[in-house]
């Protein structure tokens, strides 16, 4: 879910803007990490605390509440929150008032454990109990640790009005499902953020309609898995005893919600992210080829090239049904971007079953992706039942290996745009010149170009002159 992509540690700590609501005199610094999901939960934690007087702020120093929202993917983000841990407690030994919170994905792993290792930590949070915080802070208040990990079947937040914190004012996320179902051996996000649950399709619609009534013009869906979007009234897909009873309720699946929504906002742009290879349906693909609205990119996470070794993992696909699937998606919707997850080096990993890998990327020719290195995450099926057994060398060449490969099709991708002509919608000013505006194209590649009387928001065509891996480059026609 990045735009500057070979590599790429994705949201890896984002502050968010200040906000100025009147009558709130108290200060919230909120630090977001790791998925768009997050940084989405953190302008709801936002939203809530603000009915309790705090507006937020982007200098830590003058804040009286300290929140970071915490990912567990990988050992190396749980290590970066424990660094940012000490600027905290560095800054809290000139603000001895100032209450410091954990939230997240990192708060459910590890629950009241967090108060015991990092004593600058006052409460701790996961990612369904942010209604709580108002109690929480009560609890602080009074001299007491607060802590609230409490996993739920039913919360979506689906009636919370996010502050738009993280946004340019052109794009924003809306999340449609929360949890998994999946149980990858490698991942901890059922474990942190429970069962899979999907959010009343009326709701989702009516944020949508307030984001464009604010002339918000592109809009992320999200989810751990939102081609697994399926409402039928609320509750958990597991409370039908079968395929046959969902079929009977009265349902909307995730084609049908992203038909919804690019028929009634016609002129916004739409994307999602993430989608799950199993669940993808070709009324998904079949729908975005209907809609010039809806984005063409998709986000499809393999994680191996190796059968074998995605049944280690419990990915549920193997190698054939996934190429299966990109075919599909290249057929129906020639010329759409697709980009992946990789990890490399998981328990087992063979060569042979590494080439296969990279047999895989060379066969789609991914736009761009996000590659790793296994890191065993304690309490998942692989941590307790799996050795870690490749050597770290191994998994670094073999990294290695992955990066320079998805930089040779990443370049080759932006290659194909040279001499056409995109429609770019601008969200800001390029990073290296304030001359230039930057934005995406449908395929969500970077564009970049010299500035002129456009302003943020607007959408153009740009004719493509050059370009490198990541970015293309070209002037307004």
């Amino acid at each position: 879910m990045g735009s500057e992509k070979v590599i790429d540690e994705k949201n890896q700590g984002q502050a968010l803007l200040t906000t100025k609501i009147e009558g709130n005199n108290k200060k919230l610094y909120i630090e977001s990490y790791g998925c768009s999901m997050n940084l989405n939960d953190s302008e709801i934690v936002a939203s809530i605390l603000s009915e309790q007087g705090y507006n937020t702020t982007h200098l830590l120093e003058e804040a009286d509440l300290v929140l970071v929202n915490t990912c567990s993917i990988r050992e190396k983000a749980e290590q970066t929150i424990r660094k940012r841990l000490e600027k905290y407690n560095a800054v809290k030994k000139i603000n001895p008032t100032m209450k410091v919170g954990v939230l997240g994905c990192m708060a459910e792993r590890l629950k009241a454990k967090f108060l015991e290792e990092e004593k600058i930590v006052d409460l701790v949070v996961g990612p369904d109990a942010y209604r709580d915080l108002p109690n929480l802070l009560a609890e602080v208040s009074e001299g007491r640790d607060a802590v609230n990990v409490i996993l739920s079947k039913e919360e979506t937040y689906g009636d919370v009005s996010p502050v738009r914190l993280n946004s340019n004012g052109v794009s924003a996320f809306v999340s449609i499902t929360r949890g998994c179902d999946n149980m990858c051996t490698f991942c901890v996000v059922p474990f942190t953020r429970g069962r899979e649950r999907s959010r009343e399709p009326k709701s989702i619609l009516e944020e949508i309609k307030q984001l464009v009534d604010n002339n918000y013009k592109e809009i992320t869906l999200l989810g751990q898995n939102v081609d697994s979007y399926l409402w039928y009234g609320g509750g958990l897909k597991k409370d039908f005893k079968n395929a046959s009873e969902i079929a009977q309720a009265t349902a909307v699946d995730f084609a049908q919600l992203l038909d919804l929504a690019a028929t009634e906002f016609p002129k916004t742009r739409f994307r999602f992210s993430t989608s799950n290879p199993q669940d993808m349906s070709l009324d998904v693909i079949y729908t975005m080829a209907k809609h010039e609205n809806i984005c063409k990119y998709i986000h499809l996470p393999v994680q191996s090239g190796s059968t074998a070794v995605l049944k280690r993992m419990n990915r549920q696909h193997t190698r054939e049904e996934y190429i299966e699937l990109v075919d599909n998606i290249k057929r129906i919707l020639p010329g759409c971007s697709i980009s992946q997850d990789i990890i490399t080096g998981f328990c087992g990993e063979t060569e042979e079953e590494h080439q296969e890998t990279l047999s895989l990327i060379e066969y789609v020719k991914y736009d761009f992706g996000f590659m790793f290195a296994y890191s065993e995450r304690p309490g998942t099926p692989a941590a307790k039942k799996m050795p870690d057994d490749v050597p770290l060398e191994v998994k670094k060449r073999r990294l290695n290996e992955i990066i320079q490969l998805q930089q040779k099709y990443s370049l080759y991708n932006t290659e194909r745009f040279l001499g056409k002509t995109v429609e770019v919608l601008i969200e800001g000013s390029s990073k290296k010149s304030d001359k230039h505006w930057k934005g995406r194209n449908s395929e969500n590649v970077t564009v970049v170009f010299p500035k002129g009387d456009e302003k943020v928001g607007d959408f153009v065509n740009v004719f493509v002159e050059n370009c490198t891996s990541a970015t293309l480059l070209g002037k307004k026609i």
